[in-house]
């Protein structure tokens, strides 16, 4: 909605993972290389944790569009809630093979005659197991076992196992021992400071040619990494509420008075969503009461598991956001009419008076 408004060729905060608008902060930039060096060593498990919307997910999706489909072929879990049959199985799905009707001995047989073929052919396999803090203990040691398959001295597959922090407890339990002798490379991706947070908001507006339209207030954008912690998705929920309120308000200078508004919004609508779920609605609430951020919250909370990262529902999150999207300026049509519709039923009441 404010895009235009603002004379922007996209939307600069959006929710959904996009390489195109990685921004390599100092953690992500070591992080980045802990990627590539296990990358360059061609084998083991590759660690990477972080808080929910650090950026893993985009991390990740960078790293994959960096790669040369012609040396390295590489893999995607996404969802990992699963015992140890349906991971091997999974994982077998997830370089394009049948799976449906193979036993355990016939998924294993199929995927290593898969990766010796591919090797053979000069090229690497990687695997890459995202929100592995919801992988069993089973289901771990399933992907280590996997980890054997060897040609001659060289290993048939590598994995990189991104998670949530919990995931690190996962890996210090006793009964990891093996997996921890096979990792090369653990990394913790923690939040941003205070400047990269304010180079991270410019670096994505300059991305959809932002000219300082609005223009935020060095005070914007300390409240803005006072109010998220330095966690990117935090920053983007909250700065494309800022965008649109200013939208609305036709601003073109956003304050630190306008974060702390627009924070407190979303802490209003967070507890009033918590408790439409377990209260039902207030059908007494007015139509112009409503954010259109608490529908998107609201759908957010229903479509999204507990713990799990955006990124991971792909197509589907992208439609979603489309809809939305619509909702909301349809919803904005509506609000734009209010005034007249009123006036209008006014009118007529004081029509039937006089007759």
């Amino acid at each position: 909605m404010y895009e235009s408004y603002y004379g922007l060729t996209g939307k600069p905060f959006q929710l959904n993972p996009d390489p195109s608008f990685f921004y390599g902060s100092s953690g992500h930039k070591r992080a980045q290389a802990y990627l590539e060096y296990g990358l360059h060593q061609s084998e083991g498990f590759i660690v990477i944790t972080g808080e929910v919307g650090a950026g893993k997910t985009t991390l990740v999706r960078s790293l994959l569009k960096k790669l040369d489909p012609r040396k390295v072929v590489a893999g995607q879990l996404v969802s990992t809630q699963l015992d140890a049959q349906d991971m091997l199985r999974l994982v077998v799905s997830a370089f394009g093979l049948p799976s449906r009707t193979l036993d355990k001995s016939q998924l294993l047989l199929a995927l290593e005659t898969y990766l010796v073929s591919v090797t053979s052919k000069g090229k690497r396999v990687l695997l890459i197991v995202d929100e592995a803090q919801n992988l069993t203990p089973r289901a771990v040691e399933e992907l280590r076992m996997l980890s054997n398959f060897q040609l001659g001295e060289h290993a048939l597959l590598q994995s990189f196992l991104v998670g949530q922090p919990e995931f690190r407890a996962t890996m210090l339990s006793p009964h990891m021992q093996q997996l921890r002798q096979r990792v090369i490379a653990s990394y913790h991706l923690g939040p941003m400071d205070e400047a990269e947070t304010r180079a991270y908001i410019e670096h994505r507006l300059h991305h959809v040619n932002w000219n300082n339209k609005p223009h935020f207030e060095p005070e914007a954008f300390q409240a803005i990494y006072d109010c998220t912690g330095g966690i990117p998705r935090r920053i983007n929920t909250l700065c494309d509420r800022l965008m649109l309120a200013g939208f609305l308000s036709h601003k073109s200078v956003l304050t630190r008075n306008d974060v702390v508004e627009v924070m407190s919004e979303i802490k209003a609508e967070a507890g009033s969503v918590a408790g439409a779920e377990n209260h039902g609605v207030d059908e007494g609430v007015p139509l112009n009461a409503i954010s259109f951020s608490a529908t998107r919250t609201a759908i957010d909370a229903m479509t999204r598991p507990a713990g799990a990262d955006t990124g991971v529902f792909g197509i589907e999150a992208a439609n979603l956001e489309q809809r939305v999207a619509t909702l909301e300026r349809t919803i904005s049509a509506a609000l734009s009419r209010l005034p007249e519709a009123a006036q209008m039923t006014s009118e007529g009441k004081d029509g039937e008076g006089e007759g």
